[in-house]
């Protein structure tokens, strides 16, 4: 599993430009079922991504094709967490320790 952090690195209004194709860009990966959460930071500098993935490459070629991304209008934070312990809904996301 992935944290996706993202930080805005232009004004908001900048942001704002390219927040209708990043919203798209959401959605298709909501559908795909790479993401199961995501929302704005508070403060609005950034906004936070809960995503599932078989490796970090992946997650990085995703977040690359992030409109905000292409835009020069964010950065990524990427950590990769391994979830030994989630809520009931999420059981699907849980993993074992290895080893």
């Amino acid at each position: 599993m992935f944290v996706m952090e993202l930080t805005y690195t232009a004004p908001v209004d900048q942001v704002d430009e390219l927040l209708e194709a990043h919203v798209a860009w959401l959605d298709a990966l909501y559908e795909q079922g790479v993401f199961i959460a995501s929302g704005r930071k508070n403060p609005r500098d950034g906004g936070m991504i809960l995503a599932v993935g078989d490796d970090r490459a992946t997650i990085e070629k995703i977040a690359a094709a992030d409109p905000f991304t292409l835009g020069g209008v964010c950065e990524y934070r990427i950590t990769e967490f391994i979830a030994t312990k989630t809520a009931p809904g999420l059981d699907p996301y849980r993993r074992q320790l290895p080893g």
